[in-house]
């Protein structure tokens, strides 16, 4: 054999050797591309329940169902099995309204199957946010249930109003003729002489129902005290006592927008408002801001014209940027909502809404520093009701120690409540409601 023949031999292995070589250095790095769960959310509520996974990449994914037993399967693509997702069937409790239990296993290589064996026929809806804030990429899961229910309009219909029996809401005669001539001016209407309660049909014996919203919720934590306290657990807390008290007040009826730590969208917030015929709307917030000495509590309205200050249009674009932070299905067109939002003809309510929000500031004044000592105003996205008050209330600053303290504090939160109830009542002493039923449905 020659020398050439000999050399070859050697070249040749080394040829194969770095040919196998590039073909193992394509295949590692679509090896080691599958895509880790970072971590997984259920967040389950009477109107929906929401399953998040979040990673550093966007999970690519298909979704299908299947009967007999009801099961949602969700296939994913290039993932990781990894601890996330092997604690996800954990998650699930007896309690979810439409969950059974959820299977997680390798269908086949390169795609995970999540399987979601379900209690009842449901519409689900998938879809992906991108980065925003804290939170990387994250794929969400809304399971709906087939046919919706409505338990806001079940919790009125518990408390109907009984029969008129003879004037309400207001004993003392003065104050009672006060307001409906009040009443009457506001509406434009012509007054010829001072005007009894029971002359008045909508004011007879008629509930009045309060819509009171606890701020942010489920993937939306609000904003953080230094000690760790979340906004949302801190709003839900007075929302519920506020609601208590509402509903041990005669003639009131307390409808809370949130009860549980689930995330609503802005617009949901309002639409839920209109279908429970609300009277007024509260919004419970705990302010934040970056230096721990600000304190105190403020009110704000809606405002058609620009805010009224620096601080209230900042406030007001980080409160609408909630529905980024909780996760909003842009895909989904509410045709109804989006009328109502352009229906903005609404001077009138936003001067009622001042007006509320005067009681309310004034009451506040009582058990806390005033941030603001006067009403601001600016385009918060969950005023926006163009028939109904709507105020939104910064109870104290959560980023500040001590009123971190206290707004974790059962007794203070009840003084808040007692506080917003005071506000309540003060102005449907000076500002009888007219018909919002009647208000609500010329609307539609």
């Amino acid at each position: 054999m020659s020398r050439a023949a000999i050399n070859f031999i050697p070249t040749h292995r080394w040829l194969a050797q770095v040919a196998a070589v590039a073909l193992l250095s394509l295949w590692l790095p679509q090896a080691q591309a599958a895509i880790e769960v970072l971590a997984t959310r259920f967040w389950p509520a009477q109107d929906y329940t929401r399953l998040t996974l979040e990673s550093k990449q966007a999970i690519a994914h298909k979704m299908f169902s299947m009967e007999n037993p009801d099961r949602l399967v969700i296939d994913l693509e290039d993932v990781e099995l990894g601890d996330a997702l092997n604690q996800l069937s954990g998650k699930i409790g007896n309690d979810d309204p439409y969950i059974k239990g959820v299977r997680v296993a390798r269908f086949k290589p390169g795609t995970v199957r999540l399987v979601l064996d379900l209690k009842s026929q449901i519409k689900p809806q998938l879809f992906d946010l991108r980065p925003v804030g804290e939170y990387g990429y994250r794929m969400v899961l809304d399971v709906y249930p087939a046919q919706a229910s409505d338990p806001l309009m079940a919790l009125l219909d518990q408390d109907k109003p009984a029969p008129p029996t003879g004037p309400a809401i207001t004993t003392d005669k003065s104050t009672v003729e006060e307001a409906a001539k009040s009443a009457v001016i506001s509406h434009n209407q012509p007054q010829s002489a001072p005007t009894s309660l029971k002359n008045i049909p909508e004011l007879r014996a008629r509930t009045l129902v309060i819509a009171i919203d606890a701020g942010h919720g489920g993937e939306d934590p609000g904003a953080r005290g230094s000690k760790g306290s979340n906004e949302k657990d801190v709003t839900l807390a007075i929302a519920r006592k506020l609601n208590v008290l509402i509903n041990d007040t005669p003639n009131m009826r307390g409808v809370l927008i949130r009860d549980g730590d689930y995330f609503i969208p802005l617009s949901g917030r309002v639409a839920k408002t209109r279908k429970a015929r609300a009277d007024l709307f509260v919004s419970i917030h705990a302010d934040a801001f970056i230096k721990p000495e600000a304190r105190g509590s403020s009110v704000f309205a809606l405002s058609e014209h620009g805010a009224t200050s620096t601080a209230a249009r900042w406030l007001a674009k980080k409160e609408n940027e909630a529905d980024l932070i909780g996760g909003i299905n842009i895909a989904v067109k509410d045709r109804y909502l989006a009328r109502t939002l352009l229906d903005l003809s609404q001077t009138a309510t936003i001067n009622d809404s001042i007006r509320f929000a005067r009681h309310v500031l004034g009451e506040l004044d009582h058990i806390n520093d005033l941030h603001s000592g006067h009403v601001e105003q600016a385009g918060f996205a969950v005023l926006k009701s163009p028939d109904i008050p709507s105020i939104l209330v910064e109870t104290a600053f959560i980023s500040n120690p001590s009123e971190e303290r206290r707004l974790n504090d059962e007794d203070y939160q009840m003084k808040l409540a007692n506080a917003l109830l005071s506000g309540i009542k003060r102005y449907f002493s000076q500002n009888p409601a007219l018909s919002r039923h009647n208000i609500a449905q010329n609307n539609q």
